[in-house]
C-alpha cells in the first residue's frame, strides 16, 4: 500500500487497461478513485461504463459530454491548419488527449482530488500527451502512471489479472489489439497488428464498409465553409459535432478514410497503427478545395510550411504550449477569407474534390483563360522569365569561362 495520496481522478474508458488500473489504484493507494469518462462520440461504448466502474471499485463516476467542445475547440482548429502527421495520420487520438486531460484536471479541482491517473503505457505517446497537459494546467497535481509503476509486463498478464478478479474486459487473447474511438476516428494497434506485413482482418473495421462492398454509384457531397470552419453539409447547417457525425456516416458507407501506416512515436520507436477517419478525410479534402480559390498564394505557402511543425506539436502533446497558441493565431488569420463551398465525390474508398466556389474567390477566368483576353499581355512574361533566370545564367557563363 502506498501513501501520500488522498483522492484520485482516473481517465477511465472501461477498456482493458483502465478497468484493471481502477482496481489496482484502489488496492495500491487505498483511497477513493473517481472514474472520469469523456464522451467524445464513442457512442454505445459508454452505456455500461458507470455500472462497470462502480462494480470495479470506483467511489464515484463522472461521465462528461464533451462532443461539441471536442469538435469546435480542438478538431476544427486543427483542421484549419490542415494538420496531418507523416503525410497520413489525421491525429484523431492525439487531439483528444489534451481535452480529456484538461477536463480531468478540472474535475480534480471540483472533487478535491490531489492526483490524476491515466492508462497510457510507458512506451506510447499518450503518456506524454496526458502528463504535459496536466503539468501545463496544474503544476501541483500528482500524477500516477500505473504502467510505469506496476509489475505487469504485457496485456496478456492484464487479461489474467482481470480474470482472477472477475473484471469483464472487451479484449481477449484471441483478439488482442486495442482500439480507441471518438467522433474523429477509431484507431487500432497492438497484438496481431504488430506484424506490419499482416493485412488487418476486414471484420476489425467498424466505421467504414469495405471499399469492395461500397455502393456501385458515387455520391456527391457539398460542404460550406466560413472562416475555414465547415458549417453545413448539402445546404443543412449543423453544429460542429453533428456535422462531423454526418460526414462519418456518409464517408463510412463509401469506405472512405482507412489508413494503415507505420509511424514514428515521440518516444523514439516505430509503431504500426490502423485508422478509420471517414468524416475527417472528407473535411480535409473539402477545406483545401475552398482554400485553393480564396487564399493568397504567399499566405497559403507560408501556412503550408508550418503544417509539419503544427502537426508534430499536436502529435507530441503540446496543445497547450505557447508555440502552438502562436501558430494557431497565425493560422486562424490565414482563414479569414476562407468562405465558400466544396463539392467532393465519394466512390469505393476514394474522396476526390470535383468542384469549388466562393463569393470571395481570387480565381478569375479573365486572367486564367487560354482564350483571347484584354487583361494580360503575354509578352510581359519574357522579362519576368529573364529576371528569374538571371542568377542561373550568370552561373552558367562563369562555369563555361572557367
Amino acid at each position: 500500500m502506498k501513501k501520500g495520496i488522498s483522492k484520485i481522478v482516473l481517465a477511465y474508458s472501461g477498456g482493458l487497461d483502465t478497468s484493471i488500473i481502477l482496481k489496482w489504484l484502489h488496492e495500491t493507494y487505498s483511497c477513493p478513485v473517481i472514474a472520469f469518462a469523456a464522451d467524445l462520440g464513442q457512442g454505445e461504448e459508454l452505456e455500461e461504463v458507470e455500472k462497470k466502474a462502480i462494480q470495479t471499485g470506483a467511489s464515484k463516476v463522472r461521465i462528461e459530454d464533451l462532443r461539441e467542445e471536442f469538435v469546435e475547440d480542438f478538431v476544427f482548429p486543427m483542421f484549419r491548419a490542415n494538420a496531418i502527421y507523416e503525410g497520413q495520420y489525421l491525429l484523431g487520438t492525439s487531439i483528444a488527449r489534451p481535452l480529456i486531460a484538461k477536463k480531468q484536471v478540472e474535475i480534480a479541482a471540483e472533487e478535491g482530488a490531489d492526483a490524476v491517473s491515466h492508462g497510457a503505457t510507458g512506451k506510447g505517446n499518450d503518456q506524454v500527451r496526458f502528463e504535459i497537459t496536466y503539468m501545463a494546467l496544474n503544476p501541483e497535481i500528482k500524477i500516477i502512471a500505473p504502467w510505469r509503476e506496476w509489475d505487469f509486463k504485457s496485456r496478456a498478464e492484464l487479461i489474467r489479472y482481470a480474470s482472477d478478479r472477475g473484471i469483464p474486459v472487451p479484449v481477449t487473447t484471441e483478439k488482442p489489439y486495442s482500439s480507441d474511438r471518438n467522433l474523429l476516428h477509431i484507431s487500432y494497434e497492438g497484438g496481431i497488428l504488430e506484424d506490419p506485413w499482416r493485412e488487418p482482418d476486414e471484420s476489425m473495421f467498424v466505421m467504414t464498409v469495405s471499399p469492395h462492398e461500397a455502393p456501385d454509384e458515387p455520391e456527391y457531397v457539398e460542404i460550406d465553409f466560413e472562416r475555414g470552419n465547415p458549417v453545413a453539409v448539402n445546404g443543412e447547417r449543423l453544429t460542429p459535432a453533428e456535422l462531423l457525425e454526418k460526414l462519418n456516416e456518409i464517408g463510412g458507407r463509401h469506405g472512405v478514410g482507412r489508413v494503415d501506416m507505420v509511424e514514428n512515436r515521440f518516444v523514439g520507436m516505430k509503431s504500426r497503427g490502423v485508422y478509420e477517419t471517414p468524416g475527417g478525410t472528407i473535411l480535409r479534402v473539402a477545406h483545401q478545395g475552398v482554400e485553393s480559390i480564396t487564399m493568397d498564394r504567399e499566405v497559403l505557402h507560408l501556412r503550408d510550411s508550418l503544417v509539419p511543425r503544427y502537426s508534430e506539436l499536436v502529435y507530441n502533446g503540446f496543445w497547450f504550449s505557447p508555440e502552438r497558441h502562436v501558430l494557431q493565431q497565425l493560422i486562424d488569420a490565414t482563414q479569414e477569407n476562407v468562405w465558400g463551398t466544396a463539392r467532393v465525390k465519394l466512390y469505393k474508398g476514394s474522396c476526390r474534390l470535383v468542384g469549388r466556389k466562393s463569393d470571395r474567390s481570387l480565381y478569375s477566368t479573365d486572367f486564367a483563360t487560354f482564350e483571347e483576353d484584354e487583361v494580360y499581355n503575354q509578352a510581359d512574361a519574357a522579362g519576368f522569365i529573364r529576371l528569374n533566370a538571371l542568377r542561373l545564367k550568370i552561373a552558367a557563363l562563369l562555369n563555361r569561362h572557367r
